[in-house]
């Protein structure tokens, strides 16, 4: 698992907010939930070079700021924002993230059959123009 860091890919291209298009976004109440799931994603062959896992204090200091950048001048006219408040408002609670890579829908359902065995609280598919409730 990889050490997160906002990349400019991972950022929608109106607007500026968090939108990392073809990965999913997992968020659960224990830390060492989101980790034990990252590494049973690596022992089912995913790529560590695709999966983040991203405490609390990261999503506050990368990911919220995108949706005041985002919502300048203007709000947002889609979801990304609100979605991202939503990580704000968790990672606030304490909840931990894995950021995993899902290139297409099989691969959201397998990430999915793994998450499903511990609490989660919120899990969302970034595609092109549709962030997508798992």
């Amino acid at each position: 698992m990889k050490n997160f860091v906002l990349e400019p890919r991972m950022r929608a291209t109106i607007g500026g907010a968090f939108y990392p298009s073809g990965y999913s976004m997992v968020m659960f109440p224990s830390a060492e939930d989101a980790n034990r799931i990252g590494h049973q994603l690596l022992q089912k062959g995913v790529s560590g070079d695709e999966i983040y896992l991203i405490p609390p204090q990261t999503v506050l200091e990368e990911i919220t700021p995108t949706v005041k950048e985002s919502d300048d001048p203007l709000p947002s006219a889609g979801t990304d924002a609100a979605t991202v408040r939503a990580y704000t408002k968790l990672a606030r609670e304490g909840h931990t993230a894995l950021l995993v890579r899902t290139k297409n829908e099989e691969e959201a359902n397998r990430l999915m059959e793994v998450v499903r065995a511990v609490p989660y609280s919120i899990a969302q598919r970034y595609r092109t123009l549709v962030i997508e409730d798992l």
